[in-house]
């Protein structure tokens, strides 16, 4: 891959991606971040619970020996009666059946609140789980090449290599094209930075489709973040090192779209199974293995 020097710096907004850095590095980096934070936010809730505890201690502490001191005392004939030692009757409030259901309301409401909120929440989650429809395969699509996103053959052509592997009866191999290029406030307004953020963070894909900028602004080190396709494919003539070239593949009459759409530098992918903001390295590998042979039928038919 040839490096880009006439990349346009991005502007300095939050929700803005930085190029100087790779997505995977300042996503690493926002991880430590927050670990950190969680671990002194942790740490003071520890001192403050100790320094309660310290005052309850004391306070209990005190009592007894104000009382012992007390006891002495009148054991000892010094006073007759006790101000600290005695027994205190509480009168009795006779409450009706309403009442003690109002009562128990009342000083129940914000628990009640909480495990309401909980239940709802649950509920909801449970349905959305249930109920919205999950691609058996999710390949990204990371650069501007809209002829190619946009074709209407895209998924139908990886759909006929894939697996019912979420058991729903039907098969669905889905792309998601998040056209990342040159211009970074398209790019802004597309909200391609917080799509990267999101799917380069979670294990739903391992296969990805990108070009030259692909690698040099986003994963800028490939040997750290993909996989050596020449070690799965050795003998496999488009296969360079981390990619496999489409620049010499049937792939343009299979989408239906002009040759002089695939680009000399877009390729295919494999996203290495480690620990990412929101997926362990375990949930990644479960994906690649569910992914890996409709990959390589995908690769075999390209080849």
């Amino acid at each position: 891959m040839n490096d880009k020097n006439n990349n346009k710096p991005i502007a300095d907004d939050d929700e803005k991606l930085d190029i100087k850095k790779s997505v995977f590095q300042v996503n690493k980096e926002m991880q430590q971040k927050r670990q950190e934070e969680l671990e002194a936010q942790q740490a003071e809730l520890e001192r403050q619970y100790a320094q309660r505890e310290k005052e309850k201690q004391e306070a209990y502490e005190k009592k007894l020996l104000d009382e012992k001191i007390e006891l002495m005392r009148l054991k000892q004939g010094l006073i007759e009666e006790s101000e600290t030692i005695h027994e205190e009757k509480e009168e009795e409030i006779k409450l009706t059946f309403g009442k003690k259901i109002s009562n128990f309301f009342y000083h129940n409401k914000w628990w009640l609140g909480l495990g309401a909120f909980f239940v709802c929440l649950g509920s909801y989650l449970i349905y959305d789980i249930v109920t919205k429809p999950r691609p058996d395969m999710v390949i990204l699509m990371l650069c501007d090449n809209a002829v190619v996103g946009n074709s209407a053959y895209l998924e139908e052509y990886f759909t006929e290599f894939g697996e019912d592997s979420n058991k729903n009866g039907k098969t669905e191999v889905a792309v998601y094209y998040i056209p990342y290029g040159d211009d970074d406030y398209t790019n802004y307004q597309n909200g391609v930075t917080n799509k990267l953020t999101t799917y380069l963070n979670n294990e739903e894909s391992i296969m990805m489709i990108g070009n030259e900028k692909t690698v040099t602004d986003l994963i800028v080190t490939p040997e750290e973040y993909l996989i050596d396709l020449s070690t799965l494919y050795p003998d496999n003539p488009h296969v360079e090192k981390y990619f496999f070239y489409l620049r010499d593949t049937d792939i343009a009459d299979k989408l239906g779209v002009p040759k002089s759409s695939i680009t000399d530098d877009m390729f295919i992918a494999l996203r290495k199974p480690k620990d990412v903001m929101d997926a362990s390295q375990e949930e990644m590998q479960e994906t690649y293995d569910k992914d890996i042979a409709t990959i390589n039928r995908i690769i075999n038919d390209l080849t």
